[in-house]
């Protein structure tokens, strides 16, 4: 399976949609998107992983290069999750929370309570 990523804004907020596997070899699309839109100007990314049927070490080292390059830039980085699989049931949650990285990220159900600053992220 391929992955797909797609580009909208909501306000402030650049939301990258990712659909497919999220591995060694699709990884580099990944970290190629957050860096494209960080030379855009925008230093508030959504990575909606909803889509995200599987993910491994490199996928997930790519997500912990991109909180790392908005920290430095003064920017934010959300995910998303579906909003049971951020409790419970999502390979890519279940993956964040095996290799003991799940809290390094904010994590919300939709797109919506992503990028409404009112909103609280989910707990780990």
């Amino acid at each position: 399976m391929t992955l797909k990523v797609d580009e909208t804004e909501q306000g402030e907020w650049t939301v990258l949609r990712i659909r497919g596997e999220l591995d060694l070899v699709s990884s580099p699309v990944v970290r190629q998107s957050v860096h494209g839109a960080v030379a855009e100007g925008q230093h508030d990314v959504v990575l909606d992983l909803s889509g995200v049927l599987f993910c491994d070490s490199s996928g997930v080292g790519v997500l912990i290069a991109s909180r790392h390059l908005m920290k430095s830039c003064g920017g934010r980085l959300r995910l998303i999750l579906p909003a049971r699989g951020a409790v419970d049931g999502s390979h890519v949650n279940k993956v964040l929370g095996a290799l003991g990285v799940r809290r390094l990220f904010e994590v919300y159900p939709d797109a919506e309570s992503a990028t409404d600053e009112e909103s609280r992220p989910l707990t780990a």
